[in-house]
């Protein structure tokens, strides 16, 4: 979820910016346990609209130089002001 860890609660914005803060949280979690995004093999995304699917490509494809990891993508109600949810498994 688009959640600032230094604020907290949702970014409150568009794809364009709850994507880039997603990946930022997946990418620091991914760290802390000494992976990185090239470790994902998995992701499951969660849309409030699949019309949003365009967008969210574009903005995860900054974050993925070695293509997408294998996905599946759900249309569903999402908390308050969340559009998307990412949630991935990487590499044991």
């Amino acid at each position: 979820m688009a959640t600032n860890p230094k604020k907290g609660g949702i970014i409150a914005k568009g794809v364009k910016e709850q994507i880039p803060q997603i990946m930022e949280n997946i990418k620091a979690i991914l760290q802390a346990a000494g992976y990185s995004l090239r470790d994902i093999i998995q992701s499951n995304v969660y849309f409030v609209s699949m019309s949003l699917f365009r967008n969210f490509n574009d903005e995860c494809a900054k974050y993925f130089d070695n293509g997408f990891p294998a996905r599946a993508t759900v249309g569903i109600e999402l908390i308050s002001e969340a559009l998307e949810e990412i949630s991935v498994m990487s590499k044991a």
